[in-house]
């Protein structure tokens, strides 16, 4: 008698852990539907993502109070909706160059969308959709200055941002320079127009912006010789393959039904430069995870 009860415990123990193990598969650790994980779980599942932007580049990333606008978060609105994502369920968090890998390898966001160059040692910590722009570095000068190109560079003094790509280019590639860094561009403008520095450098598309503001109207100019050319991603996390190719398959429904088109229009468009050809043969292979 005492062997049968034993037997009948271990096989109710044995059927329980049979069940157990049923519901843990189908539970999917919190993913969503039909199992997704990384971005596109989360949108199934929660309706809502946190997206990474800048706050203070006009045209591209721009804050103003509680609101955000500018080609960049026209970009990530289309992306979120083709998640699945409406634009009132997104939660916009400002990002600076230094701090866009940290941010999405420690889930503060799930995407960034701010100007972000993709290159190989980005690539080591995050993975990267797009590109959806291709920009080059260029120089922001006063608008009688004589400075033409970097070449022009040696001994002069140059502001860019902490972590950028074109910080590290004028480190690397123009070491006589005096180069000043700061966490956002917007704080080498006021130097510039001082006299303090010579020039600033980012992205061509990023300088046109800020001399375009009415308070710097007619006062800059950008030299107009680019040196680099600097593809814009969009930032995710390394191992989100699958939302990587998603988040391209957005991109290419977006250059075909005109939303690409209709987001650049609605913001850089406005200082009378053409909407570019989002060219998807470009688009990353997302493998590099």
């Amino acid at each position: 008698m005492r062997y049968k009860r034993v037997a009948a415990v271990a096989a109710a123990a044995t059927l329980a852990l049979g069940m157990s193990a049923c519901g843990g598969d189908g539970d999917g650790g919190g993913s969503g539907s039909g199992g997704a994980k990384g971005i596109v779980g989360k949108a199934q599942s929660q309706k809502k993502l946190v997206i990474g932007v800048k706050a203070d580049q006009p045209g591209l990333g721009i804050q103003t109070g509680s609101q955000y606008e500018g080609f960049d978060v026209e970009i990530a609105k289309i992306v979120a909706k083709g998640l699945g994502v409406d634009a009132n369920n997104i939660e916009w968090k400002t990002t600076v160059s230094a701090n866009r890998e940290p941010f999405i390898q420690q889930g503060t966001v799930d995407l960034v969308v701010a100007t972000y160059t993709i290159n190989d040692e980005r690539k080591q910590k995050i993975n990267f959709a797009g590109p959806y722009f291709i920009a080059g570095q260029d120089l922001l000068v006063k608008a009688d200055s004589t400075l033409a190109g970097p070449e022009a560079l040696d001994g002069k003094t140059v502001c860019s941002v902490t972590g950028s790509t074109p910080a590290k280019r004028i480190q690397t590639e123009h070491p006589k320079a005096k180069l000043q860094q700061f966490d956002s561009y917007s704080k080498c403008l006021p130097l510039l127009e001082s006299g303090k520095i010579d020039a600033v450098t980012t992205d061509d598309i990023i300088l046109a912006g800020y001399a375009a503001q009415s308070q710097y109207a007619g006062k800059f100019k950008v030299v107009g010789k680019p040196f680099s050319s600097e593809p814009y991603g969009i930032g995710l996390k390394k191992d989100d393959k699958d939302g990587c190719e998603k988040v391209n398959e957005i991109l290419k429904t977006a250059a075909s039904d005109g939303s690409y088109k209709a987001a650049w229009d609605a913001t850089l468009g406005k200082s009378g430069k053409a909407a570019p050809e989002l060219d998807t043969t470009k688009l990353t292979n997302c493998g590099s995870v």
